[in-house]
């Protein structure tokens, strides 16, 4: 019985130790975390573009949102409406949440939801 009681506490110590990593790799982020799933929440599509897309947005005038720089490695995230991004040609499709694929991609394209384009995102995004 002792035996079996020694690994049920030497469990829960394991848990407790992988929690506390957890919660201070979420402080040690500062938001970014919290501000890039609310950049999610205002798209309709995430495209994975090539670096030369991403360049040719940017000589066009359009500015990456900031949350990106934050992550490491920093990203380049345009936020589009459906019109603009027609303009991008090398892209590929993938979900619109925090999974690999989307978190590996070097430049993204997110494309908003109709009726979004004018709309300014909240303040709380620019911090």
């Amino acid at each position: 019985m002792t035996a079996i009681l020694h690994e049920r506490a030497r469990r829960a110590r394991e848990r407790a130790l992988i929690r506390a990593w957890e919660y201070r790799q979420r402080s040690y982020s500062k938001g970014v975390w919290y501000r890039l799933r609310r950049v999610l929440v205002e798209a309709a599509q995430a495209w994975i573009i090539d670096e030369t897309d991403a360049d040719r947005l940017e000589t066009l005038g359009r500015v990456p949102h900031p949350v990106g720089r934050e992550l490491e490695p920093p990203k380049r995230i345009f936020l589009l409406g459906e019109e603009e991004s027609s303009m991008v040609r090398h892209r590929e499709q993938v979900p619109v949440r925090l999974c690999s694929r989307l978190l590996n991609a070097r430049s993204l394209l997110l494309v908003l939801h109709r009726g979004a384009e004018g709309a300014s995102l909240p303040d709380v995004l620019n911090r």
